[in-house]
């Protein structure tokens, strides 16, 4: 079986693997876990690589994308979708890649939105595609909290801090939910009320007839009638989807730790949010703090009046400082006020 896979991955490493993370000042880290490699990067603040700090944990989002994307003169894009300056005084910040997916690739081997095909077919890699579900990546992730946790750079005092965005934050709210080894969690940008709620959502706003929302029920009901099936080819399988949609707010409302809740107004999980915060208020869970940004959408884009986001305003680095500030303790976030 690890003779099969490495196999798999060969071509991936032969032509996307020229350069290394080290050089580009990451610390590489690879382990096993049901005999896949799980590649993990870990940055730390110049000067501290060796010291022993918390650790947090950025979980990414959906779809087989390398940590390190390289331009033509192999200068690499950002690995983490904000800049890390402020959070890196107090922690080494980590990350772990896709399953069948390089570490680092040149993008002009990834597709438009950055994804990583396989060379041969065309479509996403097989290897991630049977592993890319919730359950696989939060029961993958609990095992690499305990990995991290014994690094000679962990602080032995300090459990793990997770912070996770759009998918990466279901998988979070799962890992905090079946691991003894997080501290906090950082919930962004996600429908508390699973995927299938998000693409109804969106495509009521396209049909207003509801003809084309029908058939998303339609779909819905045959991927329930077969939730584990991993045999789709192109797009996410039914495995994916359906995990995907059970609803967070049943892993969120379980949890003792903080949990920061972060979302933008004008993102399609906006509302679900609020009406998680209202839940949240009603049962008396008090271990939540809810940080709503108006006029913002799901990457903290402002919306232009004609509808779109706005790029040339980029927000997610103030909404780490209020990450920073609500895990020092604020409880007044205030960052893009």
């Amino acid at each position: 079986m690890k003779k099969l896979i490495l196999l798999l991955l060969l071509p991936a490493v032969a032509l996307c693997q020229n350069k290394k993370p080290e050089d580009f000042g990451y610390r590489h880290l690879q382990m096993v876990y049901k005999d896949l490699p799980v590649d993990i990067l870990i940055q730390s603040k110049k000067g501290d690589e060796k010291k022993r700090k918390p650790i947090l944990l950025f979980v990414q989002g959906s779809l087989p994308i390398p940590l390190i994307i390289l331009d033509k003169a192999d200068k690499p894009y950002f690995v983490f979708v904000f800049k890390p300056d402020s959070l890196l005084n107090q922690y080494h910040l980590a990350i772990i890649g896709k399953p069948g997916v390089p570490v680092i690739c040149h993008d002009s081997l990834l597709t438009k939105d950055y994804c990583y095909n396989d060379l041969a077919t065309g479509l996403f890699p097989h290897v991630y595609q049977q592993h890319n579900y919730i359950n696989y990546y939060a029961e993958r992730d609990a095992a690499v909290l305990k990995f991290l946790r014994k690094l000679d750079i962990a602080d032995p005092k300090q459990k793990i801090v997770i912070a996770g965005h759009s998918e990466g934050a279901t998988v979070a709210a799962k890992l905090a939910l079946i691991s003894t080894d997080v501290s906090k969690l950082i919930y962004g940008s996600e429908n508390p009320f699973g995927r299938i709620m998000t693409e109804i959502e969106q495509q009521r706003e396209l049909d207003p007839m509801g003809i084309k929302t029908e058939a998303i029920f339609k779909d819905w009901q045959s991927i329930v009638n077969k939730p584990n099936d991993l045999s789709k080819k192109k797009g996410d399988t039914n495995k994916a989807t359906y995990q995907s949609s059970i609803p967070p707010i049943e892993y969120l409302q379980q949890l003792k730790i903080p949990v920061l809740v972060v979302y933008g107004t004008k993102d399609h999980s906006g509302k679900y949010n609020d009406l998680l915060r209202i839940e949240m208020i009603r049962i008396h869970k008090t271990n939540f703090t809810f940080k709503c940004y108006a006029g913002l959408d799901h990457n903290y884009f402002p919306t232009k009046p004609g509808g779109g986001a706005d790029t040339e305003v980029f927000n997610w680095d103030k909404v780490v400082l209020d990450w920073q500030a609500w895990l020092n303790g604020k409880t007044e976030l205030h960052a893009l006020q």
